[in-house]
């Protein structure tokens, strides 16, 4: 039987962001579509994003990293 697992919640760092209003409306009607908060809409396509950056960038950012 699978066991719930609630996750911990982030150490999180408050930035703020000015967006385009025609991005931010198409995020909220996407968190309301899926049942979540704004921020965590955000964190997921933030997320993505750099998970799937051009190989170039990908290395570049590792070696930032590692210094």
């Amino acid at each position: 039987m699978n066991k719930l697992k609630i996750p911990e919640n982030h150490s999180g760092v408050s930035k703020t962001l000015r967006l385009p209003e025609n991005i931010v409306d198409d995020i909220q009607n996407l968190a309301n579509l899926k049942n979540l908060s704004f921020n965590r809409v955000v964190i997921s396509l933030l997320e993505f994003s750099l998970d799937n950056l051009d190989e170039k960038d990908r290395e570049e950012l590792k070696k930032l990293k590692n210094k």
